[in-house]
């Protein structure tokens, strides 16, 4: 009889890696932001020298890992490969004018040499800025303005977009009767906490059914505020805090982290430190990133 009633050598064949998870391999990329998973250590990536890459922190901290280790990258394990462009600045071209707080435009090998801004598009490297469309970006205060400067600022420039503070969603309705929009003067809203039932909500349904709403798009994400907007592991956290409704938040974080808070000095110094650590779309969450572009289709739709 030919049946083996034992099967096949238990032993033939690849049998240690069964059932063994494979870790995945990228390329070394420039500010990747990586961790440490035996330490901990969490930053952006500075520097490869020696075998060893170096993380930055969010205090601007610095620590060496061997490049031959495992790290987590968005919270999976992965191992590096060899960069497909060099890990330090390159002073091969500068890249297109920009205004102090904009990220600068990065020259990647992948793409065949050709410049992204911080929000992931092509630049533009032979286009001066447009003269100011009619239409407009409204934000809810100076964060949220700081923040979409630093990743989308180059584009909006060459698109011609003025991003305005409201200082609150309370007074939309306001600006917009002084705005008076209209097809060719159209006004996109960002909105913080934009959640149903909360107040943000309302404001921004009661905009859309007004006399205005026709020309006007409120959209939001849904964080408390846009601090949180930033992915944690950018300063060093693997989650944002819960902070109780009854501490101020911003003062609730500040006070989480360790960080100074009791004047509003300090939280403006608070958030340059997280702003700090914005170099591109992959530092913030899927959820603002969408929004803005959004609005952003919005205001330069070409006319009918």
């Amino acid at each position: 009889m030919d049946d083996d009633r034992y099967g096949s050598d238990v032993l033939s064949g690849d049998w240690r890696s069964k059932g063994v998870k494979k870790v995945r391999q990228v390329p070394l990329e420039r500010d990747m932001v990586l961790e440490d998973p035996v330490t901990g250590w969490a930053g952006a990536v500075v520097r490869l020298e020696a075998g060893n890459v170096e993380l930055e922190d969010w205090k601007g901290r610095t620590r060496s890992f061997p490049f031959s280790g495992q790290f987590l990258l968005e919270g999976e394990l992965v191992t590096l490969g060899r960069p497909q462009a060099p890990v330090g600045r390159s002073a091969e071209a500068a890249p297109p004018a920009r205004r102090p707080g904009a990220a600068p435009a990065v020259r990647q090998a992948s793409d065949g040499g050709r410049l992204r801004t911080a929000s992931g598009s092509f630049a533009v490297e032979s286009q001066r800025a447009r003269v100011a469309l009619p239409s407009r970006i409204m934000v809810e205060g100076k964060h949220d303005a700081e923040l979409v400067e630093k990743v989308w600022g180059t584009d909006l420039r060459v698109e011609g977009v003025v991003v305005e503070e409201l200082s609150g969603v309370d007074n939309l309705a306001d600006v917009l009767e002084e705005f008076r929009p209209t097809r060719d003067r159209r006004v996109g809203v960002l909105v913080d906490h934009l959640v149903p039932g909360s107040k943000e909500s309302r404001f921004a349904d009661a905009v859309m059914r007004g006399k205005w709403g026709a020309h006007v798009l409120v959209v939001g994400h849904p964080f408390v505020d846009v601090w949180q907007s930033v992915k944690p592991a950018r300063v060093g956290l693997r989650a944002w805090p819960t902070i109780p409704r009854s501490i101020e938040w911003k003062q609730g974080i500040c006070q989480a982290l360790g960080w100074p808070h009791a004047e509003q000095a300090d939280i403006a110094r608070a958030w340059q430190r997280i702003l700090g650590q914005v170099r591109t779309f992959a530092d913030l969450e899927p959820e603002l990133l969408g929004r803005v572009e959004e609005l952003i289709d919005f205001v330069t739709e070409p006319k009918a």
